[in-house]
């Protein structure tokens, strides 16, 4: 499983970009895409068009609800991590993604690679 950061999914509808190329990728392999409803909120704050938003509801149909278990590594991460401004929604998507069991597909891979070796697998 592939849980989507919300740089990736606003890059994947750029045509031809790398992001794109990857879902595209993913959908003929059958690989389930999710995004956390922390990305999902991200997501919606826009400005998104009506497309983009049906293409979320359509194609990104999992999406983990950010519970206890999650907050708890969310603040773990924030904490092990340098306690970093503007930091925590990153450690909260990071979060949702390693206790999903899933690889984390973000186009802003240095806000995450610190987040590696405390259990985070990037696509």
């Amino acid at each position: 499983m592939i849980h989507l950061d919300t740089s990736f999914l606003i890059r994947s509808f750029i045509v031809g970009s790398k992001e794109e190329t990857k879902i595209l990728s993913w959908y003929e392999q059958d690989e389930p895409l999710a995004m956390s409803t922390i990305a999902v909120a991200e997501f919606l704050c826009g400005p998104v068009a009506g497309t983009q938003i049906e293409f979320l509801n359509d194609a990104i149909p999992i999406r983990p609800p950010f519970d206890e278990t999650d907050a708890a590594l969310a603040a773990s991460l924030f904490n092990e991590t340098g306690r970093r401004r503007n930091t925590f929604q990153d450690c909260m998507i990071a979060a949702t993604a390693i206790n999903a069991g899933a690889k984390l597909a973000t186009s802003n891979r240095v806000d995450f690679e610190r987040m590696m070796a405390l259990g985070l697998e990037l696509a």
